[in-house]
C-alpha cells in the first residue's frame, strides 16, 4: 500500500515477548512484572504483549495446581490483570490455569478491551522426565487462531509446537503467523533441540514463528529463556539472552501476503559449560531468593567439590555472603587446611574453623563401651562426617544461612557420603554434574569471567586442589579410589547406567569390566534411600536424581545380562 506522499509503506505487526522470572504462588509480584512489560509493550506500539507459559502462577506447579483455592485465586488475579488492557489497542497474553466445566487445564489467557477475552487450552500434554502434565490437565482442543487487530495468529502453548499436529491445523485454519509460550526448563542441548523443533514446524507450515521461553529457577528446574523470532527460511531474525530477563519487540511486515520478521538484537549464545555453570548459579540465586535466604554457608574442605561449590555461591550471592567453614581433625593434612585458606581468600569470603577432634573424642567415649572387641571401620569414619553435619546445621540455624552440601553426582550415584553427614543442607548445586565434569568446571571457571558473576576474575580453584588425588580425609591416607573405581572409569559407567540405562552387557562390550560394572550397578541402587532424603540441585542433564529418574527404595532387581 502507498503513503500519501506515495511511499511504499507495508503493514506492519508487533509482538512484544516478555521473557521474565517467575516466583511460584506469588500472584501479585507476578501480575505486577506482566503488567510492566504490558506497558513497555504499549509503549513499542506493540499489537500483542506475550507473558510466558503458567507465568501468573509461576512454573512447574505440580500438584498445588489441584487446590481449587489455588486456581481459583488465580483466576481472580487474571481478572484484575485483564484491566490494564482497557481502553488500550494492545492485547496482553499470559499462562495460568483454567477450571471450567469440572476440568483443569493449562490455559493461556487473551486479555482484551479490559476483560478476559478468550483462553486456549493446552492439547498435547507433556508426561516425561520432569514433567507429570497429564497427572493435572485434561486436555484441550484444538484451538483456532485469534484475530489480533486484523492479523490471525496461531497460538501452540510450548509441547503443542513440538508435534506436527497443532501447528498444522492452525496453518489450515488461516494463522498468518505462530507465536508459542512456553515454560521449558534446561538441560543440556536443550536450546539446539528447541531450535530444531521450531525449525520443523516453519518449515511445514510456511509461517513465521516466535518462540517465546521463561527464565528463572524453581526447586531442581532452571528455565533458561533464549526465545527468538524465526523467519519462513528458518533464520533468526531475532535472538534473546540465554538466562537473562529481557523483553524484546518483535516487528513482522507483511510483503506481498507474507509475513516477515524484520531483522532484530541477536545475542550470543554462550557454550555448553558456561550454560551448566550458570545454571548452577542462577539455580541456587533463585532457591534462596525465593525461599526467603540471603547467606549460605558450607564446608570447605581443601577439596575440588566444595571449592566449586564456594566458587558458584560467591558467583551468585557475592562474597559477603557466604561462610566457609574448614573442620579438620587428625586426618586432614596441610595441604588440605593451605588449599581451603587459598581458595576462600581468592573468593574474598569468610573462612572460620572449628576443629572435631574434641566432640569427636568425647563421642568415642560415650560409644566405646558398646563399639568394644570391634575393629575401626566406617561407623567410626562416619562419626566425624556427622559431626560435621552437626556443627554446621548448628551454625546454620544460629545465623540463618542455608546449608549447602558439596557432593558431585558420581558420589551421589553410588552413595559415596554419609548420610545425615555431608549430606545434611538444603541445596546441592553440583548434585547433576559427574566428578570429571567438576574439574572441568573449574578450570573453565578459573580462566573465566562473566558480568553475571558476583565473584572476582583469577584464579578461584587452587591448581593444588584440581591435581591432588580426591580424599575424604576420614582415615590415614585414605583416597576416593580405595572404595571406588577411578573416577575416568566410574563416570563412564555411571554414563552408560544412569543417563543411557544401557544393560550390563552392552557396558562390558564398551570394554570395561564386568565385575566392576556389576559392582557399581549394585552402588546405584542400594543408594536410592540416601538419595531420596538428599538436598534438591539444578538439573543440568535428562537424567537428573528427581523427577528424571523415579526409581523405588526397595529393589532386588539386578541386570544379569
Amino acid at each position: 500500500m502507498k503513503g500519501m506522499d506515495g511511499s511504499h509503506s507495508n503493514r506492519q505487526f508487533r509482538v512484544t515477548l516478555a521473557q521474565l522470572n517467575p516466583t511460584l504462588g506469588a500472584f501479585e509480584e507476578n501480575a505486577k512484572k506482566a503488567e510492566a512489560a504490558y506497558s513497555k509493550g504499549c509503549g513499542d506500539g506493540a499489537d500483542v504483549v506475550m507473558l510466558p507459559e503458567m507465568f501468573l502462577t509461576g512454573y512447574q506447579v505440580q500438584d498445588i495446581v489441584m487446590r481449587p483455592a489455588f486456581y481459583t485465586q488465580a483466576r481472580k488475579s487474571m481478572e484484575e490483570l485483564a484491566k490494564v488492557t482497557a481502553g488500550k489497542s494492545t492485547t496482553l497474553c499470559v499462562g495460568a490455569p483454567v477450571f471450567d466445566e469440572g476440568h483443569l487445564f493449562n490455559g493461556y489467557y487473551v486479555l482484551q478491551n479490559g476483560q478476559i477475552e478468550t483462553v486456549l487450552k493446552k492439547h498435547d500434554l507433556p508426561n516425561f522426565n520432569v514433567f507429570d502434565e497429564k497427572r493435572h490437565y485434561t486436555p484441550g482442543g484444538l484451538s483456532d487462531p485469534i484475530m489480533i487487530n486484523g492479523v490471525s495468529v496461531g497460538i501452540p502453548i510450548c509441547e503443542d509446537a513440538w508435534h506436527p499436529e497443532v501447528c498444522g491445523h492452525l496453518a489450515e485454519a488461516g494463522a498468518e503467523l505462530l507465536c508459542v509460550p512456553n515454560g521449558s526448563p534446561y538441560f543440556r542441548g536443550k536450546f539446539k533441540r528447541r531450535v530444531l523443533e521450531m525449525s520443523a514446524r516453519v518449515q511445514e507450515t510456511g509461517l513465521p514463528l516466535t518462540y517465546l521461553n521463561m527464565v528463572g529457577g524453581q526447586d531442581d528446574q532452571v528455565f533458561d529463556g533464549g526465545s527468538f523470532a524465526m523467519d519462513v527460511s528458518g533464520a533468526f531474525s531475532t535472538q534473546m539472552p540465554l538466562f537473562d530477563e529481557a523483553i524484546e519487540t518483535v516487528i513482522f511486515e507483511d510483503l506481498d501476503g507474507d509475513w516477515v520478521a524484520l531483522p532484530g538484537e541477536k545475542a550470543e549464545i554462550p557454550s555448553e559449560i558456561e550454560q551448566d555453570y550458570r545454571v548452577m548459579v542462577d539455580g541456587l540465586r533463585d532457591y534462596l531468593g525465593k525461599t526467603g535466604f540471603s547467606k549460605v554457608l558450607l564446608g570447605l574442605s581443601g577439596g575440588i567439590d566444595s571449592a566449586l561449590v564456594a566458587t558458584i555461591a560467591v558467583d551468585a550471592l557475592g562474597p559477603g555472603n557466604v561462610r566457609c567453614v574448614m573442620l579438620p581433625s587428625e586426618y586432614t593434612s596441610q595441604g588440605s587446611l593451605d588449599d581451603a585458606a587459598a581458595c576462600a581468600n581468592a573468593l574474598g569470603a569468610r573462612l572460620d574453623q572449628i576443629s572435631i577432634s574434641e566432640p569427636r573424642a568425647a563421642v568415642s567415649t560415650v560409644l566405646a563401651p558398646f563399639f568394644d572387641g570391634t575393629d575401626p571401620g566406617i561407623a567410626e569414619e562416619n562419626i566425624q562426617s556427622r559431626l560435621r553435619g552437626l556443627l554446621l546445621m548448628g551454625l546454620s540455624n544460629k545465623f540463618g544461612e542455608m546449608l549447602l552440601t558439596t557432593g558431585n553426582k558420581s558420589e551421589v550415584a553410588v552413595g559415596y557420603a554419609t548420610i545425615y553427614g555431608d549430606m545434611s543442607g538444603g541445596y546441592n548445586p553440583i548434585k547433576d554434574m559427574y566428578k570429571m565434569r567438576v574439574f572441568e568446571t573449574c578450570r573453565w571457571r578459573n580462566v573465566t569471567h562473566r558480568v553475571w558473576m558476583n565473584g572476582p576474575a583469577g584464579e578461584m580453584v587452587p591448581q593444588t586442589i584440581i591435581e591432588k588425588p580426591p580424599s575424604a580425609e576420614l582415615r590415614e591416607d585414605q583416597k576416593d579410589e580405595d572404595s571406588l573405581p577411578p573416577y575416568e572409569v566410574l563416570d563412564a559407567i555411571l554414563e552408560r547406567l544412569v543417563d543411557h540405562d544401557c544393560a550390563i552387557e552392552d557396558i562390558v562390550s564398551d570394554g570395561f569390566d564386568r565385575e566392576t560394572v556389576k559392582k557399581v550397578e549394585h552402588l546405584v541402587y542400594i543408594s536410592e534411600y540416601k538419595r531420596f532424603q538428599s538436598a534438591p540441585g539444578p538439573r543440568l542433564t535428562q537424567k537428573s536424581f528427581w523427577l528424571d529418574r523415579r526409581y523405588p527404595i526397595v529393589n532386588r532387581w539386578r541386570d544379569s545380562s
